[in-house]
């Protein structure tokens, strides 16, 4: 590729991420100006003033840090539950032999087309019944149980990891539960993080989850704050920008630091069929 085709190329991709970037600006410009600014001058991205007290005011006006620390409870309990049982399946379906293991994968696959409203009822018969309802338990103990796409995601990865290592393996002594803990976790660790990502983003972003079971307050997450601050300030566009900002900056941080080991796990998967 010559210099006037990389350059074309770089500018294409400015240009796109400029483009999916301009919500995210008009927001953050929106959460730094008063309400005046707001109405006389909403596409100007560089506020006249520039006013910090609207997400001290947005934090003051809902239990900001209690939502906060229910999701970040969540966050990282479904994330631990999900690479937990996710690899473990994976490495089943990817390096052990056993018979029916390639049908009961297509069926697993299958579950991916069964949409969430579908096991809905039936998920909070069942966390009621054992007593969870009400409690971040029952947000986090089904991943524990595993999830059909992380299992899918792992499985191709490590079906790209040679199988002269888990052999040579074997053959020095370790057992498979050694094999998968000391040599192909560690061997992993871009796929892990990619579906540890995806979890984070998905606990992160959840509502309907909460909303079906939890009755308590003091337990939702920031989601359900969210949604209750804009029922509630509706007509104050700067807090509701505010208030969305830092919603969603935790997010956008993570995945920035984040971004190499994610895009490398996503590169890397699904190279062997």
């Amino acid at each position: 590729m010559n210099r006037l085709q990389k350059s074309t190329v770089y500018a294409l991709l400015i240009f796109f991420a400029a483009i999916y970037s301009m919500p995210l600006l008009v927001m953050l410009s929106g959460s730094l100006k008063s309400p005046t600014e707001i109405q006389v001058a909403p596409n100007r991205l560089i506020p006249e003033t520039w006013h910090w007290e609207n997400y001290a005011t947005a934090i003051q006006s809902m239990p900001f840090w209690q939502y906060l620390s229910n999701t970040l409870t969540l966050c990282l309990g479904t994330v631990i539950g999900t690479v937990i049982s996710c690899s473990m399946a994976a490495y089943a379906f990817a390096k052990l032999k056993w018979w029916g293991r390639d049908k009961l994968f297509a069926v697993l696959i299958g579950t991916m087309l069964l949409p969430w409203h579908v096991t809905m009822i039936p998920r909070f018969l069942l966390l009621r019944e054992v007593g969870l309802y009400n409690t971040l338990g029952a947000l986090i103990l089904p991943t524990f149980l595993g999830d059909a796409f992380s299992i899918f995601l792992l499985r191709q990865f490590f079906r790209t990891i040679p199988e002269d290592i888990s052999e040579a393996a074997r053959i020095d002594g370790l057992s498979e539960w050694g094999i998968y803990w000391r040599v192909i976790m560690p061997m992993s660790v871009p796929a892990l993080v990619t579906v540890g990502l995806f979890q984070f983003v998905a606990a992160w972003n959840d509502f309907s989850g909460p909303l079906l079971f939890l009755s308590n307050k003091d337990r939702f997450p920031l989601a359900y704050g969210l949604e209750q601050f804009v029922s509630s300030y509706a007509d104050q566009t700067h807090l509701l920008l505010a208030a969305a900002t830092l919603f969603t900056l935790p997010v956008v941080v993570l995945f920035f630091f984040a971004q190499k080991t994610f895009l490398k796990g996503i590169a890397t998967t699904g190279l062997k069929d």
